[in-house]
Formats: C-alpha cells, structure tokens, sequence
C-alpha cells in the first residue's frame, strides 16, 4: 500500500525557518512529480509546490523567494524549506504526489497534513 507520510510541522514565530519532509513508502512504477499544497481554516487546498522527476520546480506567487523544494528520486523523498515565514503561511500542509503504474496510468497520492503555525 502507497503511503506519504510527513514530517516537521509545528509552530515558529514570524521570520523563522521550518522544513518539511514526506516520504512515499510503498511500490510504485514511477513517480512524475512530488510536491506539497496547504489549506487554512476557511480556504480551498491550493499549491504551495511541486518538482518533477526531472527537477523542474513551479512555485505559488506567495512563497517564491522564500520556500526552496527539492526532492530526492532514489529515496522517494521531498522537502520543503520554509524561510521568512509569515503569519498568512499558516495552514495544514500536504505532501502530494503523482504517480503512474506499469500502464502509465496516473494515480494521486495525498499525505495525511501536517499543522504549520507561524505566530506574529
């Protein structure tokens, strides 16, 4: 069974640093891309990252300059370094993941959150 499982939430004043980790444990045929969204109290999922196989990262507006993801493809790993965090980056966050089987069909694999709380 595929599973992504997070770590590194927690809470940090503004201006700190935090880095999150997700591991896919399980077997896959291949993975396309691997990244995190996040969601606040009130607000829809929405993208915070992702990084292809390839190494070709797309950014929200919001965390550009600030957040650097990176993954690596032989431990099925990505992280996410969060500096410069602001009080509006606070929200549950989710590691993501694309996949395909020996068919080349997609399959989407979620984490289970982890709590990201930025104090002013």
């Amino acid at each position: 069974q595929v599973q992504l499982v997070e770590s590194g939430g927690g809470l940090v004043q503004a201006g700190g640093p935090l880095r999150l980790s997700c591991v896919l444990s399980g077997s896959v045929f291949g993975i396309r891309a691997m990244g995190w969204y996040r969601q606040a109290p009130g607000n829809q999922r929405g993208l915070v990252a992702t990084i292809t196989r390839g190494g070709t990262t797309n950014y929200a507006e919001s965390v550009k300059g600030r957040f650097t993801i990176s993954r690596d493809n032989a431990k099925n790993t990505v992280d996410l370094q969060m500096n410069s965090l602001k009080p509006e980056d606070t929200a549950v966050y989710y590691c993501w993941a694309e996949t395909i089987d020996r068919y080349y069909r997609q399959q989407d694999y979620w984490g289970q959150g982890t709590q990201v709380t930025v104090s002013s």
